[in-house]
């Protein structure tokens, strides 16, 4: 079996503060190559009225609370933020952590989020508008900051839509991340291929990463890598149970 990457996605729903640094502590002792938060407002499941925390604080005291794994959101929506604004979070964060920062970004999309906090929803097509204006700005920003990240500071960019959002991966982003299945993560691939060749990227400039909700997707590891998949991120919500994830861990390091 080919290497890979391994991160860990944590859903910071209904949970303490100290169960999240137990659990972003212990995955990064177990070797985690990545580790993420998410970018909600409240709960996605369970309880809508349930304990949630904000995810780019929590990126800065991982930073800090950790030692060896990358780090970033999975992923930011777009809307929240000013993107020169997130470009510099984003390296206070990337110095923070010795140069570990990842600046994950999507379009956005949970309706409750945005309309709690006062944010335009808009329509997706004005999301997509919207994250494309931010990439821009984001890749202008940096440059400017002083003083420069650490690190790299890959852009992400999350999300699946073959049309809009696998354009803006071949023409802004470092890595990629999306959902499985497997089939459908290898359909998705060969578009994000096809967009490279017209917009005149090398593709294997591209890190390929997938998002596995379920741990029973672990079996079908070979059939992520045969599709082109270079990092597998494993989600999970409290408990967090990591026994999952140090299978998923030993199944790379075959």
């Amino acid at each position: 079996m080919a290497r890979f990457k391994v991160g860990f996605h944590f859903y910071q729903q209904h949970t303490t503060m100290a169960e999240l640094r137990t659990a972003w502590q212990e995955a990064d002792r177990m070797g985690v190559d990545s580790i993420w938060p998410w970018d909600h407002f409240f709960p996605i499941y369970g309880d809508p009225r349930g304990a949630s925390f904000e995810g780019w604080s929590l990126l800065a005291a991982m930073a800090v609370d950790t030692e060896h794994a990358m780090l970033g959101m999975l992923v930011t929506g777009n809307p929240y933020r000013n993107p020169d604004l997130l470009a510099d979070m984003a390296r206070t964060v990337d110095h923070l952590s010795g140069g570990r920062a990842i600046l994950g970004i999507g379009a956005g999309w949970s309706e409750r989020d945005f309309a709690e906090y006062g944010y335009d929803y808009g329509t997706a097509a004005s999301r997509l508008k919207g994250l494309e204006a931010s990439l821009k700005r984001i890749r202008a920003r940096l440059p400017k900051l002083s003083p420069p990240p650490l690190g790299e500071l890959p852009i992400m960019v999350g999300g699946g839509g073959e049309k809009v959002t696998l354009r803006l991966v071949a023409q802004y982003a470092d890595m990629w991340n999306v959902f499985g299945p497997a089939e459908s993560f290898a359909a998705k691939n060969r578009v994000l291929d096809d967009w490279c060749a017209r917009v005149g990227r090398d593709p294997a400039e591209i890190e390929r990463t997938v998002m596995l909700y379920d741990a029973r997707e672990i079996r079908h590891v070979d059939r992520y890598l045969d599709a082109g998949a270079q990092h597998l991120i494993l989600g999970a919500g409290p408990p967090f149970d990591l026994e999952p994830l140090r299978d998923l861990i030993a199944a790379a390091r075959d």
